[in-house]
């Protein structure tokens, strides 16, 4: 290896032997003092998966943002393939060699896939048969296909992330920023995206990792930086460490969880599906929740679970059947659900529960402003106030003020208000969809602690997440859903992952369901 000595005596290593990207002790103060990052030091190596982990607000959306060239650092440097760099603008960065898959992919709704993928790229429609052979490449590459046609609104959250990452692959960059491309995910759609980052690996990319699943850094990247508070306190070769070492970085002390309880054998029944269907979405399914009791809700990407959630909140207009709450018929629209004490935490929140342009506290009252007026118009402001900081309270939900904007919370303090908002009002029924992801753990088991308070308190909830790990240790039962119908019922404690991700796929039989199979469309 040749290794040349400057006059000033530094070291420096061939080129060979550099690092893609190195950052030297990078760090951003805001105007108003806040320090999101304090001097951090990062070496990403070409052909190589680099794991970035850290709870919410411990500064690494601030890194990404640095790297994708959205703001810049006020000390450090960044070196880029030996050179020190400064981007104003992302397209710099793009032009360099770096892509960015954010958390909440810029999409356009209304546009295809295919026209979304090459989203930027000029003069594509004189391109358009090439760039149809091209995405026809890319989907073979991924191991996942989608229509070139289909406008992406019309997409559920898994697929819209996929069109992300073709995205990025489309840019063929040299390192690739994946920031928690996997949250919204099943099990099998998670299995393609870790294909591809492998494959970016073997071709000799690199690839920025940023996720909460500590299986998928064991199992996929090379060297894992921790970051808390600003500042990187792990760097490693992820061989050398383990699970418990990274949360302890993560969360700098140790998480301890409350008890599960489970309902008492003698718990009411709160609520009742009866022949619930929606067409071309969901066969007829029927099932009722105990008072106390946590229904996870487990399946595939399209299996039906959220659509399932959606019909029994009433904001699906097509949905025929019955809910009833406490034996009453609960009428088709969310008001009405919400009135008889229904609660729906979504999958979306920035699109589906939070409104960014109002304050935390009216955030937070939303969904129950008939409780903070008089004759259901005049506004009982400061009545609406105390109720937001009691449910802010109880949630810990970390905010400089209760005026601050929402789009200002971290991804993990933002769910937490998506959660809090039902606290304002009476609830019977709390329907949670993907409630953890992108969270870090620590707000990961503050809002599963609260759902178990919840249940304690007599609320029926029903879960549904992709993690499966997840719902064994939170549910009591678990239903499993495959195109649209339920398939199959277990108790949490006498089944496992295996068995549930065979009766998702159709590879084992479960218990007798009345429900015919629906494809979906």
């Amino acid at each position: 290896m040749l290794v040349t000595v400057p006059d000033n005596g530094e070291t420096l290593m061939s080129p060979a032997t550099q690092p893609l990207l190195k950052l030297d002790r990078l760090a951003k103060v805001y105007p108003n003092g806040t320090a999101a990052l304090r001097g951090v030091d990062l070496d990403i190596r070409a052909g190589s998966v680099h794991g970035l982990l850290g709870a919410n607000g411990a500064g690494k959306s601030t890194l990404i943002r640095i790297l994708s060239g959205a703001t810049r650092a006020t000390n450090g440097r960044i070196l880029w393939r030996g050179a020190a760099v400064d981007w104003h603008q992302p397209r710099q960065a793009r032009a360099a060699g770096i892509a960015t898959l954010h958390q909440q992919i810029p999409l356009v709704g209304t546009l295809s896939v295919l026209e979304n993928v090459f989203l930027g790229q000029g003069g594509w429609r004189r391109r358009a048969v090439a760039l149809r052979r091209r995405l026809e490449q890319l989907m073979d590459a991924v191991g996942y296909h989608l229509l070139a046609d289909a406008p992406v609104g019309t997409l559920a959250i898994g697929a819209r992330q996929m069109v992300g990452i073709l995205q990025a692959l489309a840019l063929d960059a040299q390192l690739i920023v994946m920031d928690e491309p996997t949250a919204s995910l099943a099990a099998p759609e998670r299995k393609i995206v870790h294909g591809a980052i492998r494959r970016l690996a073997t071709e000799g990319r690199a690839v920025l990792l940023v996720t909460h699943f500590l299986d998928e850094v064991l199992a996929l990247t090379d060297q894992v930086t921790v970051l808390r508070d600003g500042a990187a306190v792990m760097s490693a070769e992820t061989a050398s460490v383990d699970e418990h070492a990274m949360v302890g970085a993560i969360a700098g002390r140790t998480i301890q969880r409350a008890a599960k309880r489970g309902p008492s054998p003698a718990a009411d029944t709160v609520a009742q599906i009866i022949e619930l269907s929606s067409p071309g979405r969901l066969a007829p399914c029927r099932f009722e929740v105990r008072a106390g009791e946590v229904l996870g809700i487990a399946g595939f990407l399209g299996s039906g679970r959220s659509e399932l959630l959606h019909a029994i909140f009433g904001a699906d207009r097509h949905a025929r059947g019955e809910v009833r709450l406490l034996g009453r018929q609960v009428a088709r629209s969310p008001v009405a659900a919400v009135r008889a004490g229904i609660a729906l935490v979504p999958e979306d929140r920035t699109a589906q529960a939070l409104v960014p342009g109002l304050p935390l506290w009216q955030n937070v009252t939303l969904a129950h402003l008939p409780r903070f007026s008089r004759w259901g118009w005049v506004p009982r402001t400061g009545v609406e106030r105390d109720a937001a900081t009691t449910a802010i309270q109880r949630l810990h939900i970390k905010t400089r003020s209760l005026h601050a904007a929402v789009s200002d919370l971290s991804g993990g303090n933002a769910q937490k208000v998506s959660v809090a908002r039902w606290l304002c009002g009476p609830m019977r029924l709390l329907l949670l969809d993907e409630p953890t992801a992108g969270i870090d753990i620590g707000a990961k088991a503050e809002i599963l602690d609260q759902v178990r308070a919840l249940a304690a308190e007599g609320v029926a909830v029903i879960l549904v997440d992709s993690e499966l790990k997840l719902l064994l240790e939170e549910a009591d039962r678990i239903l499993v859903m495959r195109q649209g119908a339920i398939v199959a019922e277990r108790v949490a404690a006498e089944t496992d992952e295996q068995e549930l991700i065979r009766l998702a796929a159709g590879a084992a039989r479960g218990s007798p369901c009345p429900a015919d199979r629906l494809p979906l469309h």
